[in-house]
């Protein structure tokens, strides 16, 4: 075994940690949605303010230093599936620091300070929104990572903008709302 290959596996654990953790996240916070489950999407907010800092972010650090790492010493950082790579890893990145945070802060504190009421809905349900948009990028890298398209190939390259932009659709798009009528 080599350090390559040691790299290599710290930076695809800690990938799947990050990523994975955050998808079951956000298919609770889904299935609660769809289901009409107020309560369960709660929770999954706030597992997901919990872990944000604690967790996601340090293991999305992880695994950026690990592939800074391989491209220092291995790979270099010209080949284009590297470039996509890292401005994916910085639009979700930016994403989970301007947007999922502070949200989860303000969410926390609203709760904190009236209950659970349509505001704090309605600010869950953009957050929701967001993070539509934050794992069709993050299901982007994971494909870059795999396939390491050049610019010959349009078709996975095509493929790879549909994605960013039905998750943006599917984001920005209107989505259905759980805030309860003010009747």
């Amino acid at each position: 075994m080599d350090w390559y290959s040691i790299v290599k596996f710290l930076h695809v654990v800690s990938a799947i940690l990050w990523v994975g953790g955050g998808f079951v996240l956000f298919l609770l916070g889904v299935l609660a949605e769809r289901a009409g489950n107020i309560e369960d999407k709660l929770q999954a907010m706030r597992a997901s303010g919990q872990l944000g800092g604690r967790f996601f972010a340090p293991m999305s650090m992880l695994t950026l230093v690990f592939g800074l790492i391989m491209c220092g010493f291995w790979v270099g950082f010209a080949d284009l599936w590297i470039v996509i790579g890292l401005v994916g890893y910085a639009t979700t990145f930016s994403i989970g620091m301007l947007i999922f945070k502070p949200t989860g802060e303000r969410m926390g504190a609203m709760i904190a300070d009236q209950g659970v009421t349509p505001a704090v809905l309605a600010i869950g349900q953009r957050m929701m929104s967001w993070a539509r948009l934050d794992y069709a990028v993050m299901l982007v890298i994971i494909a870059d990572m795999v396939l390491k398209p050049t610019l010959h190939d349009i078709g996975t390259l095509a493929g790879m903008a549909m994605v960013v932009a039905l998750g943006a659709a599917l984001a920005f798009g209107g989505s259905r709302q759980m805030v309860p009528s003010a009747a």
